[in-house]
Formats: C-alpha cells, sequence, structure tokens
C-alpha cells in the first residue's frame, strides 16, 4: 500500500510539472515585457523613480528660486514666505529650509546664488532688531489704514454695522486672519514701503547733494586762502628790495644835480611892507 502511495504521488508530480513550469515562463516572459523599453532595453523601477523624484525636486528647487527673485525686494518675510507675525524662531527654521533648497551646490538653476544671497539678506534683516521693528511699524501702518478703510465701509452698509457690533470686534478678529484681509495687508505694506523707500533716497540725494555742495565751498574758501598767503609770502619775500629800493629813491633826492634848475623860491606878503618882493633874475 505504501508503495502504491509513492507511485500515484510520483505521477502527480511527473503530470503538474510541465504546466506549472508553462506559467512560470509565461509570467517571466510578461515581467520581460514590462520591463523592456524601446530597443529591448530593460529598466531598472528604482532607477527611474530615482529620477523621478530628483527631476520633481529640481523643478521645485528652480520654481523656488524663481519665487525668491520675484519677491518685493524691500520685504523680507516675502522672501522667507513667512506671515508678519512669525518669530524670530520661526525665521531661522525658514531659512534653513528654504536655503537648503535653492542652495548653488544643490540647485542648477543659473540664478540660485542670487536667490541665496536674497535669502541670506532676508534672515540677517529680521534678526537685526532695528529692521525688524522698522518692517513692522510699516505693517502696523499698514493694518491701521485698512481698519479705517473698513470702519468706512461698514458706516455706509447698516446690516454690516449692525452685526459688528453684536460681535464685539469677533468679526473683525476673523476677517482680520482671512486670506483676503492678508492680501491686502501684503499689497498695502507694499505700498508704504515703497514710499518710505522713496522719501529715503530723496532724503539721501539731497543729503548728498548738500554735502557736495559744502565740499565745493570748503575747497573753494582753501584755494582762497591759499592764494592769500601765497601773496602774502610772496610779499613778505621781497621786503627787503623794497626797502633798499626806498632807501636808494631817498638818498637820490637829496643829492643836487648840476646844472639842475630849481624853482623860484615863493615870496609871500609880509604886513610890514607894503609891497611883495619879486625875485629877480640874476645877469
Amino acid at each position: 500500500r505504501r508503495i502504491a502511495n509513492s507511485f500515484l504521488l510520483l505521477r502527480f508530480l511527473l503530470c503538474r510539472t510541465p504546466r506549472k513550469r508553462k506559467r512560470e515562463t509565461e509570467r517571466e516572459r510578461g515581467r520581460n515585457h514590462i520591463e523592456t523599453v524601446m530597443g529591448e532595453v530593460k529598466v531598472d523601477d528604482d532607477a527611474i523613480l530615482k529620477s523621478f523624484f530628483s527631476e520633481v525636486g529640481e523643478v521645485e528647487r528652480d520654481n523656488e528660486v524663481v519665487r525668491i527673485l520675484s519677491c518685493f525686494k524691500l520685504n523680507p518675510f516675502e522672501h522667507l514666505n513667512l506671515s508678519f507675525d512669525s518669530s524670530t524662531d520661526d525665521v531661522k527654521r525658514q531659512y534653513r529650509k528654504i536655503s537648503l533648497m535653492v542652495h548653488p551646490d544643490k540647485c542648477k538653476h543659473p540664478q540660485a546664488q542670487e536667490a541665496f544671497g536674497a535669502l541670506a539678506k532676508a534672515q540677517q534683516l529680521l534678526l537685526n532688531d532695528q529692521e525688524r521693528d522698522y518692517i513692522l511699524t510699516q505693517v502696523h501702518a499698514a493694518k491701521e489704514e485698512l481698519k479705517m478703510k473698513r470702519k468706512k465701509q461698514l458706516k455706509k452698509d447698516t446690516a454690516s454695522k449692525l452685526k459688528s457690533q453684536v460681535d464685539e470686534g469677533k468679526h473683525e478678529q476673523i476677517y482680520e486672519q482671512s486670506e483676503e484681509f492678508q492680501k491686502e495687508l501684503k499689497l498695502k505694506v507694499r505700498e508704504i514701503l515703497t514710499d518710505q523707500e522713496w522719501r529715503r533716497r530723496k532724503m539721501a540725494m539731497r543729503i548728498s547733494e548738500e554735502e557736495g555742495r559744502l565740499k565745493k565751498d570748503e575747497a573753494e574758501q582753501k584755494e582762497i586762502w591759499k592764494k592769500k598767503r601765497e601773496h602774502e609770502e610772496q610779499w613778505e619775500g621781497t621786503r627787503e628790495k623794497r626797502v633798499s629800493s626806498w632807501r636808494d629813491f631817498m638818498k637820490a633826492g637829496k643829492k643836487a644835480k648840476k646844472g639842475e634848475t630849481r624853482p623860484p623860491k615863493l615870496k609871500t606878503e609880509d604886513p610890514n611892507k607894503s609891497y611883495v618882493q619879486r625875485p629877480v633874475k640874476k645877469g
């Protein structure tokens, strides 16, 4: 009986093996067909996936470079893609994250170096207390201006006015957190920063012009004093010559020359005489 069972098992295996081999062959052909791409070249799935993610990563890096370079240059919050209420820790984390994406060693974009520099400058401004306070002051001014504008609009709309009074400021707080308000705030901050920068540049130009005028006046004054000093030195240098010439002149005036005709002495009236004596020419 044991021999009979062994014989049946062997027969079953012999009958099943060709079918199994056939199925394995078909599976192998299917796998080869999937892995074969144009020209019977086999492609590794892992390599394709890695290449795909690499291309996606490069596109994201390039897009980030374009975004940074298209940002408003006077607003460092835009460069780092942060809200105005972000803390200094948020600034450091965001800079570390974005800088790795646009670093020239990892990003092939031709303007990656420029974007990386703009990003570093934005972080430097936001970590500087004075610069950060200046920007936040302009943000506060922009918020106040938008609030005043909204209040004027609510006064015209009675229903909105009543609703705002009932909500007791809650509605306004929700509105300030809305995407619409943030867009308006962003544009208003740009407007104010542009205006302030223009004023600063005009002031700098005036200061530069004034400094230039003062330097010119100073140079002219120096030239006047220089000429005056040279004239005095020249005058002092010829003192001995002038004195000597004057002495020679005085000596020459005292000596009478031979054959020189002298003018007659003027006779004045004598109260004791009734006539005036006139000079008599000697023969």
